[in-house]
This record gives C-alpha cells, sequence and structure tokens, in this order.
C-alpha cells in the first residue's frame, strides 16, 4: 500500500486506472528481489574461493662468518660442497709435554668443530697431523739418551763439575749472542741456576768436615741444574753418533700417547683422521717430485728447496698470502727450517734467502729414507701440505693452527700445495687461535715457562677450563692466570646455582594435569620474550665468527633476568612458570653441551657425581625430599612448641651434615625447603667462607664494643677535669695562663689572637658545665651510699 501511495502521488489518478501500472511495478519489484537473491547466492559461493595470501615481511637470516686470515676481516662462510665442510688442523709437534698453549688452540678448535656440527649441522671431516719427525724431535731424542748414558756412567763430583764448566763455555757464548729478549733472561735463569750449584758443591768440598752425605746432594744438586746445558753440549759433541732410527721414533711415540690422553682430560673431541709424518714419507717424497717437475723447487745437495721467487712472480700465485710484510724476514725463516738445518753451508744452498726446504738431506745422527735425492727427510712445512692434500683434496674449507704459525709455517703450506696443484685456493677460510700468556707474560715451551695441562688440571677441572676459553674469542690474546680463572669460576657458580634452582622449582611444583598450567601474566610475557631474545642473540652471536664469549654473556644476562623473576614470585607467594623456567635451562644446559663444557646427557645442568653413567641426583633425590620433609614437620612442631634444642640439631644439619655429604638445603618461609646437589668441596669451601664471615662479625661487635667502652672512659675521664686543669698541661701549645687557668699566650710567648681566645673560653664554659654534671653525679652518689 505504501508503494501504491506513491505512484498515485506521482502519475496523479485513481486508485481505479492505476491497476495496470501497478501490475507492472509488483512484478518489476519481483523480478528485483529475484536479481537480488541471485547475486547474494554468487557471492556465497565466491566466498568458498580462498582469497590471496601475502607472504609475511620478516627479517633476513643472519649469515655464519668466519674471521679469515686470508683477508684479515669477517667473511660470509661459504663450504664448496653443500654442507660438507673439509677442515684441516696443525696437530702438535710432539718431544714433550703438552702445555696450555697447546689447550689455547685444541679446546678452541673442538668448540668450533662442535659448533659447526651440532648448533650449524655442517658435515665436518676433521683432520689433523701429528709431527713425528722434526729438528727439534731429533735433538731433544739425542739429548735424552745422552743424558741418560751420561747419568748411567755415575761420574763423581770432580768429573761432573769439570764438565759443567766446560758446557758452560758454548752457554755463555749463546746467552751473548742471543737476541731475543725473552730468550735472553731465560738464559741468564739457567746460568745463575748452575752457578749457585757450583758454588754450593764448591763450599762443600771445601770444608773440612768432607760429609758425603752433603757432598752427594750438592752432586745431584748440580746435575740437576746443569742437565739441559750439558745436554745441549754432549748432543754438540756426540749428536752425530746416535744412529739407532729407534731412538727418533720412542720419543714422539710416548709423548703422542700422553698427548692423547690430556685431550680426553680436557673432553677434546678425537680427529676423524688423524696422520703422522713417518707414515707419509712416499707420499711426501712423491709431492716434491711434482713440485719440482712444475718448476716450483729445485736440488742442492740432496736437498730440495722451494723457488719463492719464481713462485710468487708465476701467473696466478702469490707468495706470503697470511703475511705478506714478513716475507723475507731472516730470523722467522731460520727458525721455521729448524736449529739443525740453518748452518751457513746449508743456507748457502739456497738460490734465494726466502727459499726454504721441502726435503732435507740427513745427517750423521739423524734419522732418514731413501729418495731421488739421496737419504733425507722431510720439511717442516711439506707434511702439513701433503697429508692435508692426501685426505682433504686439492681444496679444503677450513685450516686451523695458532697464531705463531701464520709465517711461515701456513705461508710455505699453502705455496706448496697451490704450487703442486697448480691452483691458488688450497685453504678458503684461514683460522689461527691467539696466543696464550700467563699472568701477562709470554709462555712458550723453549722459554721454559709453560704449564703443562696436567698441572693445569691439578688446580681446575677441564668444565672450568673450558669455560675460561668460552669466555673469550677464539682470535684473541687469553692470559691463563688466577685473575682470568676467577672470572670463569664466578660464571660456572652463577650458572649452577641457577640449574639447581630451576631444579628444585620442577620437583616442587606439578608437571601434569589441570595444576600444571596457570595463566600467564605480565611477568611470564616478559619472561618468555627474555627467552626469545636470548635465543635470537645466541644465534647472532654465534653467526659472528662463533663469538662463545658473546654468547655467554647473553645466557648469563638471560639467568639474570630469570632471578629477578624468581625472587618476584616468592614475594608475590606464588610459584615461578615451571615450563618457562624449564626451556630456559634446558636451552643453556644444550648450549653448554655443543661447547662441550657438559659432557653426560643430563637434561638440565651440570652433572651431578655418579660412577659409571650413575644418575645420582635421580637416585638419592626421593630419599632426600622425604628427609627434608620430616625435617620441615619437625621445625614446625618445635616452633609451636618452642623447642630451641631440636631447632639447633635440624640447623645443625643443614650446615654441618648434609653439605659434607654434597647436600645443601635452603629453608625458605611458607615454602618447602630447597634441596640442591653440589659437590662437596664447594659446600665445604661454602661453609668454611660462612663461618670466617661470622669471625668476622664476631670480631667487628667486639671491636665497636671496645670503641665505645673507650669512648664512654675518655669521656669520662674528661669529665673529671677541673676546667682551671683543662689547658695546663698542653705546655707544647700555650706558655701562659690567665687565673681562670685559660691560655693567653701560645708557646713562644705569644698573644694569643682574640679569635683564639674567644674559642677557648668557649671550651672553658662547656668544660665547667660537664665538671658540674660530674660534681652532681658524686654527691649523688655519696648521699645514696650514706
Amino acid at each position: 500500500m505504501a508503494l501504491q501511495a506513491l505512484l498515485l502521488k506521482t502519475f496523479h489518478r485513481s486508485p481505479l486506472t492505476f491497476k495496470p501500472v501497478v501490475t507492472i511495478v509488483v512484478a518489476n519489484s519481483l523480478c528485483t528481489k529475484q536479481i537480488q537473491a541471485n547475486w547474494k547466492r554468487s557471492k556465497m559461493t565466491s566466498k568458498r574461493v580462498q582469497p590471496p595470501w601475502k607472504v609475511p615481511e620478516g627479517t633476513d637470516d643472519v649469515k655464519l662468518k668466519f674471521y679469515n686470515s686470508l683477508t684479515r676481516q669477517k667473511e660470509v662462510f661459504v663450504p664448496q660442497n653443500g654442507r660438507r665442510v673439509l677442515w684441516y688442523s696443525c696437530g702438535p709437534t710432539v718431544y714433550d709435554a703438552s702445555h696450555m698453549g697447546h689447550a689455547r688452540s685444541y679446546i678452541s678448535f673442538d668448540i668450533l668443530r662442535r659448533v659447526m656440527q651440532d648448533y650449524f649441522n655442517y658435515d665436518v671431516l676433521y683432520c689433523m697431523n701429528i709431527t713425528d719427525v722434526d729438528d727439534k724431535i731429533i735433538r731433544r731424542a739425542r739429548q735424552n739418551y745422552l743424558w741418560q748414558n751420561y747419568m748411567g756412567e755415575s761420574h763423581p763430583w770432580k768429573k761432573v763439575m769439570d764438565d759443567t764448566l766446560l758446557a758452560m763455555k758454548p752457554f755463555s757464548v749463546k746467552l751473548t749472542k742471543e737476541a731475543d729478549l725473552d730468550k735472553k733472561a731465560m738464559y741468564e735463569r739457567q746460568k745463575a741456576k748452575v752457578d749457585a750449584a757450583v758454588n754450593n758443591l764448591e763450599s762443600v768440598m771445601n770444608n773440612q768436615s768432607k760429609d758425603e752425605a752433603a757432598i752427594q746432594a750438592a752432586r745431584e744438586n748440580l746435575l740437576e741444574s746443569s742437565k739441559d746445558i750439558i745436554s745441549d753440549w754432549l748432543d754438540q759433541n756426540h749428536g752425530s753418533e746416535v744412529t739407532d732410527n729407534s731412538i727418533f721414533l720412542s720419543l714422539p711415540k710416548y709423548w703422542e700417547e700422553d698427548y692423547h690422553k690430556d685431550m680426553e682430560s680436557l673432553n677434546v673431541l678425537p680427529a676423524d683422521v688423524l696422520t703422522r709424518v713417518t707414515e707419509y714419507i712416499p707420499e711426501v717424497i712423491d709431492y716434491v717430485q711434482k713440485i719440482i717437475d712444475n718448476n716450483y723447487a729445485y736440488e742442492a745437495n740432496g736437498s730440495v728447496y722451494f723457488r719463492t721467487s719464481e713462485f710468487s712472480e708465476s701467473d696466478g700465485h702469490f707468495y706470503g698470502k697470511l703475511v705478506p710484510e714478513a716475507v723475507g724476514d731472516a730470523n722467522a725463516l731460520n727458525e721455521g727450517e729448524g736449529e739443525l738445518s740453518v748452518s751457513e753451508s746449508q743456507l748457502g744452498q739456497k738460490k734465494n734467502q726466502s727459499d726454504f726446504a721441502l726435503w732435507k738431506a740427513s745427517k750423521p745422527g739423524e734419522p732418514s729414507w731413501d729418495s731421488p735425492w739421496g737419504k733425507g727427510r722431510p720439511g717442516w712445512h711439506i707434511e702439513c701440505s701433503v697429508m692435508a692434500s692426501c685426505i682433504l683434496g686439492e681444496s679444503l674449507d677450513i685450516h686451523t693452527g695458532g697464531f705463531d704459525l701464520k709465517f711461515p709455517h701456513h705461508d710455505n703450506e699453502l705455496a706448496q700445495a697451490e704450487a703442486y696443484y697448480e691452483n691458488d685456493n688450497w685453504v678458503r677460510y684461514f683460522l689461527h687461535t691467539g696466543h696464550l700468556t700467563i699472568d701477562n707474560c709470554k709462555m712458550s715451551k723453549s722459554l721454559k715457562n709453560f704449564i703443562s695441562i696436567k698441572e693445569a688440571l691439578k688446580k681446575h677441572t677441564s668444565q672450568q677450563l673450558r669455560l675460561l676459553f668460552l669466555l673469550h674469542a677464539w682470535k684473541d690474546t687469553l692470559d691463563y692466570g688466577d685473575n682470568s680463572m676467577e672470572v670463569a669460576l664466578k660464571y660456572e657458580k652463577n650458572v649452577n646455582e641457577f640449574f639447581l634452582t630451576v631444579k628444585d622449582v620442577l620437583r616442587l611444583t606439578p608437571s601434569t594435569g589441570v595444576a600444571a598450567f596457570e595463566k600467564w601474566t605480565e611477568d611470564e610475557v616478559a619472561m618468555n620474550e627474555t627467552y626469545l631474545a636470548m635465543r635470537r642473540d645466541v644465534h647472532a652471536a654465534l653467526c659472528d665468527s662463533i663469538n662463545t664469549r658473546q654468547t655467554l654473556e647473553v645466557m648469563r644476562e638471560a639467568i639474570s633476568a630469570c632471578n629477578i623473576y624468581i625472587t618476584k614470585c616468592k614475594v608475590d607467594k606464588r610459584f615461578p612458570n615451571r615450563m618457562l623456567l624449564k626451556n630456559m635451562a634446558t636451552y643453556i644446559t644444550n648450549m653448554l653441551k655443543i661447547y662441550g663444557a657438559i659432557e653426560t646427557e643430563t637434561v638440565i645442568g651440570f652433572p651431578q657425581g655418579g660412577t659409571g653413567g650413575t644418575d645420582l641426583e635421580g637416585t638419592v633425590m626421593p630419599y632426600l625430599q622425604a628427609f627434608a620433609q620430616f625435617r620441615d614437620d619437625v621445625r614446625k612442631v618445635s616452633r609451636e612448641q618452642k623447642v630451641v634444642d631440636i631447632l639447633k640439631i635440624c640447623d645443625q644439619v643443614r650446615d654441618d651434615t648434609l653439605p659434607n655429604l654434597g647436600v645443601r638445603l635452603e629453608d625458605h618461609e611458607d615454602r618447602p625447603t630447597a634441596i640442591k646437589l653440589v659437590d662437596r668441596e664447594t659446600l665445604m669451601k661454602e661453609r668454611e667462607e660462612k663461618l670466617k664471615q661470622q669471625e668476622l662479625k664476631r670480631k667487628e661487635k667486639e671491636r665497636k664494643k671496645r670503641e665505645l667502652e673507650a669512648a664512654k672512659e675518655a669521656k669520662e675521664a674528661q669529665a673529671r677535669i677541673p676546667p682551671s686543669e683543662l689547658f695546663k698541661k698542653e705546655t707544647d701549645k700555650y706558655s701562659k695562663f690567665d687565673d681562670k687557668g685559660i691560655p693567653t699566650h701560645d708557646a713562644e710567648g705569644k698573644e694569643l689572637a682574640k679569635s683564639a681566645l674567644k674559642k677557648l673560653t668557649k671550651m672553658y664554659e662547656a668544660q665547667e658545665k660537664t665538671y658540674s654534671k660530674y660534681l652532681k653525679s658524686q654527691q649523688g652518689g655519696a648521699s645514696g651510699e650514706s
């Protein structure tokens, strides 16, 4: 009807004459409804098709970079064959005990290798060599052999004295000529030690008593003090007479075995492939021959030398890639050639000063093998080029070694291999660890100031030593000493306490069911953000040339945030969210496992004792929980009934008995006692420190008490002085006084200034009041007695 009224108004017609129009309009209206219905049906049908999807705009992935010694900057790491990484590492020259300098390299490389394998998931083939024939090994083997024979001859004291004085002559010449200040200082210490031993023996012999025991002791002291000098002297005179090859093989075999034991003690993974020079002599000879054939080497009197100039001048080659500024450094080149290979006649065989030996003609007293150039032995540098090539081929992804090996050793390695393969990319990434110093002093086996790995492990655990290395960048100098170890120990304690706290929370909170999940507050949201940020920042630091120092700092900050969160939950009288803490602790544990700082398959934290794979914590914790609950109940009843003696016994068990068993109890208000398994030594130190602090507090309390008593006595003594006598004894300050006893002149007889008199008068008046109070107190006391 509304529509009809509208039409009537529009066309000014009566309802009777409007029927056709109404019919048309109604029909049109029905048609419009049908169109609308069809349109809606079409629209509903179109909704069943998924709308376009837009790719999220994320951040770019952080790529792994290494500080590459070949470019002296960080470079993106790109393996040559997918995820496969060919890695060669220079191993030890085995002629003495492994020391902390070795640990600097091999622990650092072990950390890098573990991160590459277990974090970045590369397929690493890790090859390392053992140098078991070398100038140092030859000299040490001969010296040991000749010294043992000398000692076996049991020479009388006079012979020992004469031989020592003879040996000191060439040694003194060497001392005078030595230019290296560190070596010169070492030689001077040796000389002083021998001189003292000689003087001691002479003194004993000049003594009329001629005590045989004293003579023998002085003789033994001289032998011990002069061992290195006499051994060197014996080698100079009789070294060429040592011809038994077994002598040169037994020494490196012994020290290689010792090296492997040290590496196992440090939790350093064994190499996938280990090569020894003496096992690759045929390959060395073939390798050298090909370099000769390529016109990069020449033979001279049975030795073969590398042509550095010809190599560097040829297309596609460059000599001295790592340290070009050191090319031509005679001292470095001669040190690389070895002590037995730098005589004037040998150096005179070279066509160029920078040329170096690939094959050395053996002299009497040296091990030798047959070759096309006569009997000889490999040069030091050629061994790594040959063995790495045999195992890893014509191009390595990574080559590692100590900083001091850059030139000439590694530069010569590169030249040899690239001359052999006629390529320019034998090594893609060269990584060098920094030096190790001891209390900021250079450490060196040749300087005889090294600390062996066994000595270091007597003071600290392998876990603590590894944390020390993790807290330093692998390419930087690391100082090993009490100060740096203290930082590592504090870090270990901080992380361990966090692990113990988290494990206690996990024991006390439900792990499944409804009660295991609670609504997150702002604190939990913030804590989760901290966890995600930690993972992100650790990854970024590892991509930044495997910066473990930064990762440990990131984890330390996350632990600090967790501790704040846990403390706030205690204040709020609620338990922290177990899953957040578990995620945080599990991640940190896994990272420390990757780093090799945790050796066992623990879920959370450092291993807590046990032998033969025994889960000590899992075994004893149920019993400790039962005991702790019983103790809590006893303490509760004792408090209610005020039985102090029982409370003292409960404290004694916590403070004295359980720490001796490696158990720490921490009592808390309104929640069960925390139970933490800690190694006994740590708890004993904590107990000792606690007792020490208690004793310091007691002494401080007594000191303050004595001070208060002394101050009180002084105040009382001051009060007993009559005002007229207050200044009379200060004759060093004043010479004249008025009738009241107030000074008027100073010690020199000069009249005092008005300001000084005013000050003294105030002091006098104050003493009058004090003395008056004292007299009244005395009168009061006297009347009371009467």
